[in-house]
């Protein structure tokens, strides 16, 4: 972890919640913390499995009941081959479990001002949803290059969003944020033989994230970057653990600026 010797009190927080795969069950330990240390958040960005995360917690739901309805979630099934040129899998599960338990609903409806960030394929550009189906912005965020069928939006087809910004500090900035808390799930990652296709293909797309992400994360009033290297990304089996972990890391963390 990281922080700059700057305290929370009376200040905008702002909350980033990086990608990092199954490892972003760690952002709900987070969110424990925040909640258990009475850490305000005044508006969230996720990339990614943090687009994932975000869209419930914006949306007013508890770091439990989160845990809860992601506790059975296998998003990475490769059972759900699909035949498309563009991708491996649909991520349409994931819309699925946005719109079930959040239902059909526009971003700007949010509790908390919410942004997620995906990438244009075509152009390379970052794409911030701030508006919009969430259902939608959800599933472009999470859709990871070579695994996911890209997202078609507003004539746009979309992937991950942490090709461009892994660790969505920009968005909050614009949202106002003077104090801002990021979550970096994949600096402390060093990385074992692969066991399946879908390592290789997550494996070689972090590669090139992390020193963007070091950049991206460098002013930020607190990094939290969890040792998760034990942990691979694609076994919803070690959620349990995760969540533990995040938990702690981000309890030292926060402690140290309320």
């Amino acid at each position: 972890m990281k922080f700059r010797r700057k305290k929370i009190k009376n200040k905008k927080v702002g909350l980033a919640l990086g990608g990092g795969a199954v490892l972003g069950a760690a952002h709900i330990g987070v969110l424990r913390a925040i909640d258990e240390l009475n850490v305000p958040v005044h508006c969230i960005s996720g990339t990614s499995i943090g687009a994932f995360i975000s869209a419930f917690y914006a949306f007013g739901k508890t770091w439990e009941e989160i845990e809860e309805l992601t506790r059975d979630l296998n998003w990475l099934n490769l059972t759900g081959l699909s035949v498309s040129r563009l991708g491996l899998l649909s991520n349409k599960k994931l819309g699925d479990v946005i719109k079930k338990h959040i239902g059909d609903v526009d971003i700007e409806q949010a509790s908390i001002p919410v942004a997620m960030v995906a990438t244009d394929i075509t152009t390379g550009e970052k794409v911030v949803f701030t508006r919009g189906d969430v259902e939608k912005a959800v599933m472009a965020s999470t859709c990871i290059p070579g695994i996911f069928i890209p997202v078609e939006i507003d004539d746009r087809l979309l992937i991950d969003g942490g090709i461009v910004e892994n660790v969505p500090v920009s968005p909050l900035r614009k949202m106002g944020a003077d104090f801002i808390i990021s979550v970096d799930l994949i600096a402390e990652h060093p990385y074992k033989k692969p066991e399946n296709i879908v390592e290789v293909l997550i494996r070689s797309f972090d590669f090139t994230l992390k020193s963007a992400t070091k950049l991206q994360t460098e002013k930020v009033d607190v990094v939290i970057k969890p040792d998760l290297s034990r942990f691979n990304m694609v076994d919803m089996g070690q959620a349990d653990e995760l969540i533990k972990i995040g938990y702690s890391e981000a309890r030292k963390a926060l402690k140290k600026v309320i």
